[in-house]
């Protein structure tokens, strides 16, 4: 394994180390239906999510806890494939690290909590965003720096050429 993958792995694996330090914080500092508000708009809550993002298939009767957990396995098995064809870049492995860190930060929450734990809640007044975590940052960030790399490759002029007539 080269150096330059092997940062790349350090730096999602500092990325679940994160995210399961604070998780394991807010389990400690927080009880369910408790929130703690911080300011007029964020408050820290304890909400443990069995869906995805959105809470999306979170009241199916708990075959979607594996079905998540198994394709943020495969993602995350994919990533890494890239992330090893990729590695002398920049952005690209940037982006796939905090995706791999973030996924499997919730899977480690699948599998032991049966459930993903959130505690980030931000609000205005009664409208709220859904409760997320550092893994789903990691993840949110990450797919953005993805995009943003696509659609920015290397190498690629910032301004059009211009055509000599």
């Amino acid at each position: 394994m080269s150096l330059r993958l092997a940062a790349w792995l350090a730096l999602a694996l500092a990325i679940v180390g994160l995210d399961q330090l604070t998780k394991w914080w807010m389990l400690d500092l927080l009880a369910p239906g408790r929130p703690i508000p911080v300011t007029g708009f964020f408050q820290l809550v304890l909400v443990h999510n069995p869906g995805a993002a959105f809470s999306f298939l979170s009241d199916q009767p708990g075959w979607q806890r594996w079905f998540f957990t198994g394709v943020a396995v495969l993602i995350s098995g994919w990533l890494t494939a890239l992330l090893h064809r990729h590695q002398q870049e920049l952005l690209q492995p940037l982006a796939f690290s905090m995706i791999i860190g973030g996924a499997i930060g919730n899977v480690i929450d699948r599998l032991v909590h049966g459930a993903v734990v959130d505690f980030l809640y931000f609000h205005i007044g009664r409208y709220g965003w859904p409760a997320f975590n550092l893994a789903d940052s990691a993840i949110t960030l990450g797919v953005i720096l993805m995009l943003w790399a696509q659609f920015h490759p290397p190498g690629r002029p910032s301004t059009p050429s211009e055509n000599p007539s």
